[in-house]
């Protein structure tokens, strides 16, 4: 069977880096897919990444019953990524 190559990279673990909520400093897990999102959206919304951190965990904590913050994060960016337009295939 032949092996084809895939256009995305392979699978990661994790990457821990450190965020600053409200002046205290926390580290947070994501996956490098994960932090490059989180990056590209603080970009278009023109915040530091610590600016939309703090934001989704203020979100997080309205919950009924709040995930943890790592999972708050991943799900805030599958909401905003799913919402997102699509442009048309060619």
């Amino acid at each position: 069977m032949a092996r084809t190559t895939l256009s995305t990279p392979p699978l990661h673990p994790p990457v821990k880096r450190s965020v600053t909520i409200a002046g205290h400093p926390t580290s947070i897990s994501l996956e490098p897919m994960f932090w490059d999102a989180l990056e590209a959206e603080a970009a278009r919304q023109a915040l530091p990444v610590n600016a939309l951190v703090a934001r989704i965990d203020v979100e997080r904590m309205e919950a009924d019953d709040p995930p943890n913050l790592t999972s708050a994060i991943r799900q805030w960016l599958w909401r905003e990524l799913s919402a997102a337009p699509r442009s048309p295939s060619p």
